[in-house]
């Protein structure tokens, strides 16, 4: 399994409860499809530097996980449609040297 992690910008006017749904619907979404979830962190609302979908702030999250290619396709996939969010970067971390 890689290691990858994502960082996505949810939608700053959502309700707190459904802040954390969608970061719970990502959580699920890659346990569910055989990856493993590391840690999640939660920066919270911060300013954006340009507009984005006539949004000048988000709530942003950064969430590290390990999966298969196929988990970080389904998993852009899934970010891609979802309405809640407004950007998202996934990217593949460095294996360590030993």
């Amino acid at each position: 399994m890689r290691n990858y992690e994502v960082v996505f910008v949810i939608k700053p006017d959502l309700e707190a409860e459904a802040t954390a749904a969608v970061v719970e619907k990502f959580t699920r979404l890659i346990a569910d499809q055989g990856g493993q979830v590391i840690e999640v962190d939660q920066w919270g609302k911060k300013r954006m530097a340009y507009e984005v979908r006539k949004y000048r702030e988000g709530y942003y999250v950064l969430m590290k996980f390990k999966g298969t290619p196929a988990v970080a396709q389904e998993l852009e996939r899934v970010l891609k449609i979802t309405d809640e969010v407004i950007r998202y970067l996934i990217t593949r971390l460095e294996e360590k040297a030993s």
